[in-house]
């Protein structure tokens, strides 16, 4: 397994981490015992980085992934960092209701993953979106006090701003910003990666294959559960999900070319855009965690960026990467 740093003072991870989250919640129904052994194929690979989130199906993400933890080896288990995101406040019914960074809650929900994961720390350490109603000073500060406890390893953060990303840098050292970051998804490459790399924060890249849009296996007259939040995603609705498709089929005949996958190809794309850059796969099955494995063999040459930005070029997706009310929460 390949290796890369997360940032100037974050962990070393393999190449590629798992994205935790389809497993428990947002994408319709799940598999239990599939997430598992996914779970279990993802490590025995030498997979080392797991991300999940406390909110993710309400505690059950950090449940699940504790449980198949204790189901490995202590050398894997030893190996395996796992990073969450905390904050996001939701309803008995699952509808999301802002978020909370106060330093008591910060605290306060850091207790309770920990116990949930069963464990005595967390790797990484961040809010899912920065709380509008409290310095984002306060809110690193109170994880930085985590840290000296020895209950948190590394300090990140979650779709931030470039303003956002100096501020917290300047309380704590930030491990890694986790963003969205894909082929359809290039925003932040104008002023937030620059400045990340400007500060020595790496990226842990979410979303690389756009929720499974520029997988190469979305259909366009799939059906989605009342469950999967894809149904209200702009980008997956009439006339954008159609352009954005096209999108995909440009960008098949690139990834046939080579003999390859359009999901490799997606995911082999972000690995090409620097050493700094973690993209994370959010495979549910382990059939598709072989196939985004095997994007860490693909080389993309000159003229197979060249190609690819020609059939996908930066600004060419279709739709928000969320509904209106979830993009004004962005501080991104």
């Amino acid at each position: 397994m390949q290796t890369r740093t997360l940032g100037t003072t974050g962990p070393q991870t393999s190449v590629l981490g798992l994205g935790c989250m389809g497993m428990s919640a947002l994408y319709g129904d799940t598999d239990r015992a599939e997430s598992i052994a996914t779970l279990h194929a993802a490590l025995e690979a030498g997979v080392t980085l797991l991300d999940t989130g406390d909110f993710y199906g309400m505690g059950h993400n950090e449940l699940l992934i504790g449980e198949a933890l204790r189901g490995v080896p202590a050398a894997t288990r030893e190996k395996a960092l796992i990073s969450v995101k905390f904050g996001a406040l939701r309803t008995v019914e699952g509808a999301f209701s802002g978020y909370d960074g106060r330093p008591e809650a910060v605290k306060n929900f850091a207790a309770y993953s920990l116990q949930r994961l069963g464990t005595d720390h967390i790797d990484i350490y961040r809010i899912a979106r920065l709380d509008p109603a409290v310095p984002i000073e306060e809110t690193v500060g109170a994880i930085a006090e985590l840290v000296e406890a020895g209950h948190v390893r590394h300090i990140g953060l979650s779709e931030v701003g470039a303003d956002s990303l100096r501020r917290a840098a300047a309380v704590a050292p930030i491990s890694d910003l986790q963003i969205e970051y894909s082929l359809i998804s290039r925003g932040i490459e104008d002023e937030i990666l620059p400045t990340a790399r400007e500060l020595g924060i790496g990226i842990t890249a979410y979303g690389v294959l756009a929720r499974g849009l520029i997988s190469g296996h979305w259909q366009r007259d799939r059906a989605l559960a009342a469950n999967d939040f894809r149904g209200m995603s702009p980008r997956f609705q009439g006339e954008n999900l159609d352009h954005n498709l096209d999108l995909v089929d440009a960008l098949r005949k690139i990834a046939e070319q080579k003999g390859v996958s359009v999901a490799q190809t997606s995911i082999a794309w972000v690995l090409s855009r620097g050493e700094d850059i973690v993209p994370l796969i959010g495979a549910r099955r382990r059939d598709r965690l072989a196939e985004a494995l095997g994007a860490m063999e693909i080389t993309l040459d000159a003229d197979d960026l060249a190609a690819i930005e020609r059939a996908v070029p930066a600004g060419a997706a279709a739709g928000d990467r969320y509904p209106a009310e979830q993009m004004a929460r962005l501080d991104s």
